[in-house]
């Protein structure tokens, strides 16, 4: 069954934009921007909401931009081919590779956990995912943490959620001092495994 993943990067102090709603902390180098492309390549959709959809439209156009580089033109060609799931109340079509959600939340999911394959399923942007695990379905956490405070802003986690065990599946810190994370959640069985879910 297919996975799936928050994937999004965050300041230190755990925010994925800034006060004033801005990114220009968080542009990838070279380094950063090759281990994005390689995870763009195991994602078999995504989903997004509409800020997260209206931020991304640059790259339906980009890979013509002749001042962008091949790294840059090779990720806007793989953007444009992964199906892309937009939840929105405002919009009422979406560009192509796109598809309005037209159920739950839960319902997509299920639904592209049916389908064949074996790519993740890659959420980003946060209410999407603070409603994913509120209901239990991410499965994994791919995180790039930026060495920098923004002093808020939009949080990556939300506040009161629920506890989550979590096991580290690899890590890795890069020369401009990104660190990259990546987190499975522990499924645990029914209790007794400790009284509520939880290993002990």
């Amino acid at each position: 069954m297919r996975s799936v993943t928050y994937w999004m990067g965050v300041s230190l102090d755990g925010y994925i934009v800034g006060p004033d709603g801005g990114l220009d902390w968080a542009p990838p180098d070279d380094e950063v921007f090759r281990l994005v492309t390689e995870e763009l390549r195991g994602m078999d959709a995504f989903l997004l909401g509409r800020r997260l959809y209206e931020t991304m439209l640059y790259w339906e156009t980009a890979e013509r931009d002749p001042s962008l580089d091949d790294s840059r033109r090779e990720w806007a060609v793989l953007w444009n081919r992964l199906p892309k799931v937009v939840f929105s109340t405002t919009l009422s079509e979406v560009r192509p590779h796109h598809r309005l959600a037209t159920g739950s939340l839960a319902e997509e999911i299920e639904r592209l956990r049916a389908e064949p394959g074996e790519g993740e399923i890659a959420i980003g942007g946060a209410r999407l995912a603070a409603e994913a695990a509120a209901a239990g379905l991410i499965d994994a956490y791919r995180i790039r943490v930026y060495p920098v405070l923004v002093g808020g802003g939009i949080p990556f986690f939300p506040a009161g959620e629920r506890r989550v065990d979590l096991e580290l599946v690899g890590s890795r810190t890069f020369a401009s001092n990104v660190v990259h994370l990546h987190y499975r959640v522990v499924r645990c069985p029914p209790p007794p495994c400790g009284g509520s879910g939880r290993p002990r």
